[in-house]
């Protein structure tokens, strides 16, 4: 992060413009919407400075810049069209520790004017740090359109009930509340213009405790498969919302890194025969944190119904009778698929398909070989790199070519993404070669021939993902 993005209050201090023009008139318009003191210096002003000077909302000396302008001054702005003096104003204000913005050279400035959505009291800064101006303005234009201007009005509703809030409820649930408040019912009053009517209705809600929610809530949130473009919107939206979240070893750090900041986080990571937490206690902290009056996002890699045991957690949150969402996610299995081209299912190779675990709750892997060995069907095996060597070999012995096509791809959808392929007779051996030790996924079938022909690059990143040893 190249700037530290601030709000600064200027309501009523000295800052100074140096520069008449285009550039200089725009400046100075924010500074004085900000409701600052405003002295510019300049040869000459523009009409609409010369205007405000006329209704006295500024104050000028014709000339150029002279170093007794930065006296009493808390904010610099140096708008001129000469390198030279812009440079010599950003010096000098450096050496007086006066903050200084030189337009349109970040590398003089000491900070950099964003461009701003303004919904007052809301207000979004969006900036490149200097870097591309036209990116940060139509990046602006694409929240303008989302954005209704009728938020300041929330804001504005929200803060006459701040201190009532504060009165009915305990800290821990009022984050929870507002969210709530913000995105029901109320808001939906408040931005359709029946002001008075959400008003009455928050008045209603808070005078009667029962309807404010006494427990939290639990999100089970399928995380996919590593790449946070392929996460829903309301998988999004919740790990926006959480208070607490509880994740496992196969969330990455890029969709770890979109929980809000401020959100307790809590790993349980389990492998196989060394669970970090065991299930039951997860099952457990989950109601008790909700009972707090959390919310609790429990974070899941892929899907949180496809061997990721959300089943037992929800048994344990509704025997407790704590309130809970399930969002789903795409699980491994297809995400590697697209990424790393090797289709599910096909006319000419495969026409089914079936998801299996490696290993089972005891670590046997006491499979239904005969149902698994068949011709024109793809297999996919999830938590199998332990076991590989034994997948391999019963599959064999039950009825499948030792050169049938096997392919084992670690880390799916990211760009760590690493393909291994071979046959039930050499994959294991590959795959001990390649130093494989993550999170993988193993696929069987003559799909897998597939793999080099459907060949891809990722448009987004540059990086070619189906890389394979």
């Amino acid at each position: 992060m190249d700037f530290l993005p601030i709000f600064l209050n200027i309501r009523d201090k000295n800052c100074l413009v140096v520069g008449g023009g285009t550039t200089a008139t725009r400046r100075t318009e924010l500074l004085l919407q900000a409701q600052a003191k405003v002295h510019v210096v300049a040869p000459e002003l523009s009409e609409s400075l010369q205007t405000w000077l006329e209704q006295q909302k500024l104050t000028y000396r014709q000339g150029q810049f002279e170093l007794k302008d930065l006296q009493q001054k808390c904010l610099i702005i140096a708008a001129t069209n000469d390198k030279a003096v812009n440079a010599e104003i950003s010096k000098q204000a450096h050496a007086y520790n006066i903050p200084v913005n030189v337009v349109d050279q970040p590398e003089l400035c000491s900070f950099i004017v964003p461009s701003i959505i303004d919904r007052h009291p809301v207000q979004i800064a969006v900036s490149t740090g200097g870097a591309s101006p036209v990116l940060a303005r139509l990046l602006r234009a694409k929240l303008e359109s989302v954005i209704p201007s009728a938020y300041g009005r929330l804001a504005e509703f929200m803060a006459q009930f701040r201190d009532k809030v504060k009165k009915s409820l305990p800290f821990e649930q009022r984050r929870g509340f507002w969210e709530n408040v913000l995105q029901g019912s109320i808001a939906e009053m408040l931005l359709s213009g029946h002001t008075q009517e959400a008003h009455d209705e928050l008045e209603r809600i808070l005078q009667d405790k029962d309807k404010i929610q006494k427990f939290g809530e639990v999100y089970l949130v399928g995380g996919g498969p590593g790449d946070p473009d392929l996460l829903t919107f309301r998988a999004l939206r919740l790990m926006q919302q959480a208070d607490v979240v509880l994740y496992d070893r196969l969330i990455s750090s890029a969709v770890l890194n979109l929980v809000r900041r401020d959100a307790e986080r809590i790993y349980v990571g389990k492998q196989t025969s060394n669970h970090a937490v065991p299930q039951e206690e997860i099952n457990q902290l989950l109601a008790k944190l909700a009972k707090q009056g959390k919310r609790v996002l429990r974070l899941k890699g892929g899907d949180p119904f496809m061997f990721g045991r959300g089943g037992e957690e929800i048994e344990t949150l509704m025997a407790e009778g704590v309130p809970f969402q399930v969002v789903p996610g795409i699980t491994a299995a297809l995400g590697m698929s697209s990424y790393a081209g090797i289709p599910l299912t096909h006319r000419d190779y495969a026409q089914s398909c079936i998801f299996v675990t490696g290993h089972l709750k005891d670590d046997s892997v006491d499979l239904n070989w005969s149902m698994l060995a068949h011709e024109n069907q793809t297999l996919v095996i999830y938590m199998g790199l332990r076991t590989l060597p034994i997948i391999c070999e019963k599959l064999i012995e039950n009825g499948l070519s030792k050169d049938k096509p096997a392919a084992l791809v670690q880390k799916a959808t990211t760009s760590d993404q690493v393909v291994v392929t071979g046959t039930l007779e050499t994959l294991a051996e590959k795959v001990e070669a390649a130093g494989i030790t993550k999170q993988s996924l193993i696929v069987v079938g003559d799909v897998v021939k597939l793999h080099e022909k459907l060949d891809w690059f990722d448009s987004n990143t540059g990086v070619k993902l189906t890389d394979s040893i």
